[in-house]
C-alpha cells in the first residue's frame, strides 16, 4: 500500500479521478440509504427500567445487585416473557423451525440487556419494532422478576414453617404425656401441689400426729414428692421451649405468607417516539467512508499499472 502513495501523489489521483470519486460516493450514500431503510431492516425502539434489589438476602459471596441480574437473567423470566407477548409470532419466527429455540434464545439475547449501572442498580434494556411492546416487556420482566424471588422465598419458609410444625407436635406430646403423668401421680397418691401440701401436712403432722389421714399423706409426699416436682419442672421447661419454637414459627409464617416486592424501580419503562436502531446517519457516514477508500485502493491500483507499464516501455 505504501508503494502505491509513493509513487502516485493521493492529490494528484482524487483529483484526476475527482468524478468517479464522487460518482462513486453518491452511489455509496443512495445504497446506504435504501439498504438502512425499514425495507431491509427492521427499525427497533428502546425502552428500559432502572431498578434498586429490595428485601432480599444474597447466597454465597455475591451482593444484591448480582443476585438479581442473575435471577432476571434466568430462564423462568425468559420464557414467561416470551409466552406472555407470543414474541415466536411477534417476531416473525417459524415455531416449526429446526432451530426454533436457539433463534428465539439469539433474538432474545440480541434485543433484551441486563446488566449493572456505576451506582449499583440494574438496567433492563429493551428493543422491539413495537414501542409499546417493549415498554411492557421490561415492565413484565420486572413483575415476573418479583413472582420469582416470592416463590423462592415462599419455598424457602415453607420449608422452615413445615419443620417447625413437625417439632411442635413432637414437643406437644411430649408435654401431654407429661401432664398426664403427672395427673396420675397426683390421682393415685393426692399429691395435686408438692409445695403447699408439703406444707399443710407439716403443720398437720405436729399439731395431730396420730392422725393416719396426716401419716399417709406425709408418706406419699416422702416417696413420691420429688417425683411430682421432677414432672412439673419438665412440664414448666418444655412449656417454654415450645412458646419460643411457637414465637419462631410464627414469624416463619409471616414470612411464608408475605407479599413484598423485590425490586425498587427509579425509572419505569415508557413507550419510545423515536427508534434506537439501526442509527441510519451512521450507516450511510460509514458506508460512505469505507466506499471512497475502496475506490481510493482501485484507483491508486490502476495508476501504479500504467505507471510500470509506461516505464516498461520507455526502457524497451
Amino acid at each position: 500500500m505504501d508503494n502505491f502513495f509513493n509513487n502516485v501523489k493521493l492529490l494528484d489521483l482524487v483529483i484526476k479521478w475527482k468524478y468517479h470519486l464522487l460518482a462513486v460516493i453518491v452511489a455509496a450514500i443512495l445504497l446506504s440509504v435504501l439498504f438502512s431503510s425499514p425495507i431491509f431492516i427492521t427499525p427497533l425502539y428502546k425502552s428500559y427500567a432502572v431498578v434498586y434489589p429490595s428485601n432480599i438476602s444474597p447466597y454465597s459471596t455475591e451482593n444484591e445487585t448480582e443476585q438479581m441480574i442473575q435471577m432476571l437473567g434466568s430462564r423462568d423470566i425468559r420464557d414467561s416473557v416470551i409466552h406472555k407477548f407470543n414474541l415466536a409470532k411477534h417476531w416473525r419466527i417459524d415455531s416449526t423451525y429446526e432451530y426454533f429455540m436457539s433463534t428465539m434464545v439469539f433474538f432474545w439475547e440480541q434485543r433484551v440487556k441486563i446488566g449493572k449501572t456505576p451506582n449499583e442498580a440494574v438496567e433492563i434494556e429493551v428493543l422491539d419494532p413495537d414501542p409499546q411492546v417493549a415498554c411492557d416487556m421490561a415492565s413484565a420482566i420486572v413483575n415476573y422478576y418479583n413472582i420469582k424471588v416470592r416463590s423462592l422465598h415462599k419455598e424457602k419458609f415453607g420449608e422452615v414453617v413445615e419443620n417447625y410444625n413437625f417439632i411442635m407436635s413432637k414437643k406437644q406430646q411430649y408435654i401431654d404425656s407429661l401432664g398426664k403423668e403427672a395427673v396420675a401421680l397426683g390421682t393415685k397418691y393426692g399429691i395435686l401441689e408438692y409445695e403447699g401440701q408439703t406444707r399443710e401436712v407439716m403443720r398437720a403432722y405436729f399439731q395431730n400426729k396420730g392422725s393416719s389421714e396426716v401419716q399417709k399423706y406425709r408418706k406419699n409426699l416422702e416417696e413420691h414428692g420429688g417425683e411430682i416436682m421432677k414432672l412439673d419442672e419438665m412440664i414448666r421447661s418444655e412449656s417454654g421451649t415450645f412458646a419460643q419454637l411457637k414465637l419462631d414459627a410464627d414469624r416463619a409464617l409471616m414470612d411464608y405468607n408475605r407479599k413484598y416486592t423485590h425490586a425498587n424501580i427509579l425509572s419505569k419503562p415508557f413507550p419510545a417516539d423515536k427508534k434506537s436502531f439501526p442509527v441510519r446517519w451512521l450507516i450511510v457516514v460509514m458506508s460512505t467512508l469505507a466506499a471512497l477508500f475502496l475506490a481510493v485502493i482501485v484507483a491508486s491500483i490502476i495508476e501504479n499499472r500504467k505507471q510500470t507499464s509506461r516505464n516498461a516501455a520507455q526502457q524497451g
